[in-house]
């Protein structure tokens, strides 16, 4: 079998069991639509799906996914912006209460950003670039843990890259309004998947700790 035919015996199985035993569940987000209440901006590691890793419902979440699970500052040049409009949809239209940003332990996105030397070209590629969004992050880990281990680094990186994530979420004007008026809130979530744990970011202590 190949991973083709895997995944159609897998929709099989979605029909049998999950469509069919939730028949009304999906009844209901057919008619009335969608009206989920968070925006989980995750990364498109395959490992970390965030529907499965909160074991959510179809309808619970609006999910935005890309390299490093990254939000590009607010600017309105005439680029195409997939995450920009996402959120704008999930905000706007949608009115959703929460926005977390979701990293993840082994981030292959946050190690390339932390490979990178000084002088090396920008290749031609879109990763690169794409990966400037968390400079801020990498630059402040290298200056606070210069001569630390390289897997420290990635992981207090991917961290940082999180709070880069939600400064820059403020700098959206229909969000930063949201929030001010405490209609939306922002979280910053890691998914340590080596020890199955999921950390919150405290703003009080300035650390991630443990939801579980």
């Amino acid at each position: 079998m190949n991973h083709i035919e895997k995944l159609v015996e897998g929709f099989k199985r979605f029909r049998r069991h999950n469509y069919e035993e939730n028949r009304a569940l999906f009844d209901r987000l057919t008619r009335q639509g969608q009206s989920p209440k968070t925006i989980v901006v995750g990364c498109c590691d395959s490992r970390v799906d965030p529907a499965i890793v909160t074991d959510s419902d179809p309808g619970d979440l609006f999910i935005i996914r890309n390299v490093a699970n990254l939000v590009p500052p607010f600017e309105t040049s005439g680029n195409y912006h997939g995450t920009s409009a996402a959120l704008e949809f999930g905000v706007r239209h949608l009115e959703v209460e929460n926005i977390v940003v979701l990293g993840h332990a082994h981030c292959g996105g946050i190690r390339a950003l932390l490979d990178e030397a000084p002088g090396d070209k920008p290749g031609e590629g879109f990763i690169a670039e794409w990966m400037k969004v968390a400079s801020n992050a990498r630059n402040r880990v290298l200056s606070r843990m210069h001569g630390e281990p390289l897997e420290k680094q990635v992981r207090a990186c991917e961290q940082e890259a999180i709070l880069v994530s939600l400064d820059n979420l403020l700098t959206f004007p229909w969000i930063l309004e949201r929030v001010a008026q405490r209609k939306l809130a922002l979280h910053g979530w890691y998914f340590d998947m080596e020890h199955g744990e999921l950390l919150a970011y405290n703003p009080g202590s300035n650390r991630f700790e443990a939801l579980s």
